[in-house]
Order: structure tokens, then sequence, then C-alpha cells
């Protein structure tokens, strides 16, 4: 008799695999794991504090608040119940036009998108059932540092803008002369042209 899981002879009578320490009955299926979701990223270094801000309040759209810092997550006023990452997105956001102004990502991995409307990046995109998006960006990131759903996107205004999905590594935008700015998960954040935005160990270029 062999193990199922590493192939190793086993004598007659014996419970575990003296090779691999399973079970003599484990078997390849047993022995399969749930996909967790959201603790799959390797955590990197802390991110730069943030600083002053430019945002655009969750609900409803309003007026745009420059120089405002953003207040924790949860003070915004979201419907009842509507705290979770992302649940409050596709709803709030009118779909896309003709007359919307298209934005170009490109990618530190390689892949440049040109996309116009609404959108989420990182390893593998999944929205909340009751979320629709026009675009998923699936980005190549080894090291883990990227969410599976690490960032979402649209437009306020015709203006791009980005928000934290409560990403384990967080996002940055990055334009000089001004100081680098850290995302508050929860938050959208307007984006001009020629911006870099930091997600992890990865970033992307808007265009």
């Amino acid at each position: 008799m062999n193990c199922q899981i590493c192939g190793a002879h086993l004598p007659d009578g014996a419970m575990f695999c003296g090779g691999c320490g399973s079970s003599t009955t484990a078997t390849p299926m047993t022995r399969k794991r749930a996909d967790p979701r959201p603790s799959d990223t390797t955590i990197i270094q802390p991110l730069a504090p943030r600083s002053t801000v430019i945002s655009v309040p969750l609900w409803p759209a309003g007026s745009i608040q420059a120089g405002a810092v953003p207040v924790p997550a949860g003070t915004d006023p979201v419907e009842p119940g509507d705290h979770a990452a992302g649940a409050h997105a596709a709803a709030a956001e009118p779909p896309a036009t003709a007359e919307a102004p298209r934005y170009t990502l490109q990618f530190s991995t390689g892949e440049t998108v040109s996309v116009r409307g609404t959108g989420l990046i990182g390893r593998r995109p999944l929205p909340q059932p009751a979320e629709r998006f026009d675009h998923l960006i699936q980005i190549t990131d080894l090291g883990m540092s990227v969410s599976k759903s690490h960032l979402e996107f649209g437009q306020h205004d015709g203006e791009f803008w980005v928000n934290d999905r409560y990403s384990g590594n967080g996002t940055v935008v990055r334009r000089a002369p001004a100081p680098a700015l850290r995302c508050e998960p929860g938050r959208r954040y307007l984006v001009a042209r020629g911006s870099r935005v930091e997600i992890g160990d990865q970033f992307f270029m808007v265009l």
C-alpha cells in the first residue's frame, strides 16, 4: 500500500505515512483547502504617513473638498449596514457613457489597459454579488503584495478616482512635486493624468 499524498510505501496496518505524516485515509481531494479571502497577501513594509488629500465622499457624490483630510472609515454618509469593503461602489457610480473620458493605465507588470467607467484591479479581482463593473483587470504579482481585489476605480465628473478596497498593503498616489498620498480604504481619491498609483510592490501610471 502506498500513501495517496506523497506516494511513499506504507507497511501493513500503518495509520500514518512515515514520509509526509498524512493519514493513510487521506486523499488529494480531502487535503484541498478553500481559497482564503481576503487573508491572501504578503505584508510588506508600512507605508509612509498619509498627507493632505482631495477626496470625494462616497455618498452622495456631493462637492469636491479640496485640501480635506480623510476621516476614519465608517464616518462617511453611507447607507446603514453598508460599511463592508466595496459593498457600495457600483450603486453610487452612474453608468459609463460615450462622452466619458477614456484613461490609459500603464502597469509596472507590462500590461497597458484603456478604461472608461468603473473597474477593479488586483491579482484575481472579484466583485461583490450586487456589484457591476465595466472592467476587471488582473495583474501578475508573484510576491503577492497586491491583494486579489486591491483597488477600485471610476470617474467623478470626468475625473479619474481610485478607492482602496481594504487591501493588505494599501494604495499610494504620487505626483511630483506634491507629497506622496496614502489612500484611506473606503474613500475615493481624485487622480490626475500623469500620476503614479502604487499598489503593494507594483504600480500603474494614469495617462
